[in-house]
C-alpha cells in the first residue's frame, strides 16, 4: 500500500465529466452538477478538470465543450480546464482557434486544448455535423491547420487570422487510440490515451509514440496522460455497483441505438434476469476490467498502471446515478 501511494503521490490525478443524464432529472441538472463537480475537484487538488462533447444522445448533456468549459473556468480559480475532447472533424480549425483563443484569452494560463477526432456515431448526426465517415481522414492536416492559427503559421488560407488565438500557447492534447498516437508524435503534441482495460495495447501504442515524437513548438518532450473508469468505495462489491448504471446505458445504446440516461443500479439489478444475450453480452464487456474498489484495491492497480505505461499523468472518469 505505501508502494503504490508513493506512486500516486507523484503522478499528477486529473478528471473527465461527460455531463451524463440521470433518469427523471431534466439535462440542465447534469450541468451545473459538472460545474459543481470542478469546484470539488479543485479543492482536492485535481490538476485539470475536462469536459466532453456529444452530439444527439439522450444520455449525455455536454454537447458544447467549450461553451461548457467556459463556465467551469469562470466557477473555478487555479484548477486546468479544458476539453476531453472537441471532436476537429465536427468543425472547421478556425472556429476551435477562435473559441480556445478567447478561453485562454479570458481565463490565462488555465485552459487545455483537447481534440480528437470522432464523428457523430449515426448517418443523421454526421449529416447534421457535415460530416461523414471519412472525415476522420483529414485530422492530421486540420490538425496542422489549427495549431498554425496560433503560432501564425497556417497556409491552408493565407489571408485569415485567428483572434485572439494567434501568439497564444493553449497546450494541445490528442485524444488517441493506437494508431492516433503516431498522429500525435508527429505533431509533437501530448498524447491522451485509454483505455485501461486494454494494457498491452496502450503500453505498445505509447511506446511507439515516445520513439516517433517530433519536438515541436508546443512540446519539446513526449508527455503521456492515461484516462480510464475509476470507481471507489468501501467495498469491492460497493465500487462494482458504481459501474452497473454506464454499463447498461452502454448496453442499450450498442442493441437499441440510443445511448439513455442513467439509472439506479438497482433498477439495473432487477433488470439482469431479463437482459437479452446480447444485452449481456455488451453489458459484462463493459464491467470487465473497469479499475474498481476500496481505496487500497484502486491505489494498487493505478499504480500499475503508472509504472507499466510510464504515464506522466492520469485522467479518471466516473458516470453512476449518484
Amino acid at each position: 500500500m505505501n508502494s503504490a501511494l508513493s506512486v500516486l503521490r507523484t503522478t499528477p490525478l486529473s478528471i473527465l465529466d461527460r455531463s451524463r443524464t440521470r433518469e427523471g432529472r431534466e439535462p440542465g441538472e447534469a450541468l451545473r452538477d459538472t460545474v459543481a463537480l470542478a469546484g470539488l475537484a479543485e479543492g482536492l487538488g485535481y490538476r485539470r478538470f475536462w469536459v466532453s462533447e456529444h452530439h444527439s444522445v439522450p444520455g449525455v448533456a455536454g454537447s458544447a465543450p467549450t461553451v461548457l468549459a467556459a463556465a467551469v473556468a469562470a466557477a473555478t480559480s487555479r484548477i486546468r480546464v479544458g476539453t476531453g475532447g472537441v471532436m476537429l472533424p465536427n468543425h472547421r480549425p478556425l472556429v476551435v482557434a477562435e473559441q480556445f483563443g478567447v478561453l485562454e484569452s479570458l481565463f490565462p494560463g488555465r485552459i487545455d486544448m483537447g481534440l480528437g477526432r470522432s464523428v457523430g456515431f449515426t448517418d443523421g448526426i454526421r449529416r447534421a455535423l457535415g460530416a461523414d465517415k471519412d472525415a476522420t481522414r483529414d485530422f492530421a492536416a486540420q490538425l496542422a491547420e489549427l495549431t498554425g492559427y496560433f503560432t501564425g503559421d497556417q497556409r491552408v488560407h493565407p489571408e485569415v487570422r485567428a483572434q485572439p488565438a494567434e501568439g497564444l500557447r493553449v497546450p494541445v492534447f490528442v485524444l488517441a487510440n493506437a494508431a492516433g498516437a503516431r498522429l500525435a508524435a508527429a505533431a509533437g503534441l501530448a498524447l491522451v490515451i485509454g483505455d485501461l482495460r486494454g494494457p498491452d495495447r496502450m503500453t505498445e501504442a505509447i511506446e511507439r509514440y515516445r520513439a516517433e515524437f517530433r519536438p515541436s513548438p508546443w512540446l519539446a518532450a513526449p508527455y503521456v496522460i492515461i484516462a480510464g473508469t475509476v470507481a471507489v468505495a468501501e467495498t469491492t462489491e460497493a465500487a462494482r455497483r458504481l459501474l452497473l448504471p454506464e454499463a447498461f446505458s452502454l448496453a442499450r445504446s450498442r442493441t437499441r441505438g440510443a445511448f439513455p440516461p442513467l439509472m439506479p443500479a438497482e433498477e439495473i439489478e432487477a433488470l439482469e434476469p431479463r437482459m437479452t444475450d446480447k444485452e449481456r453480452e455488451y453489458y459484462t464487456s463493459a464491467l470487465r476490467g473497469q479499475i474498481h474498489g476500496t481505496e487500497a484495491e484502486v491505489a494498487t492497480a493505478l499504480s500499475a498502471a503508472i509504472e507499466r505505461s510510464g504515464a506522466d499523468e492520469v485522467l479518471v472518469t466516473t458516470s453512476t446515478y449518484d
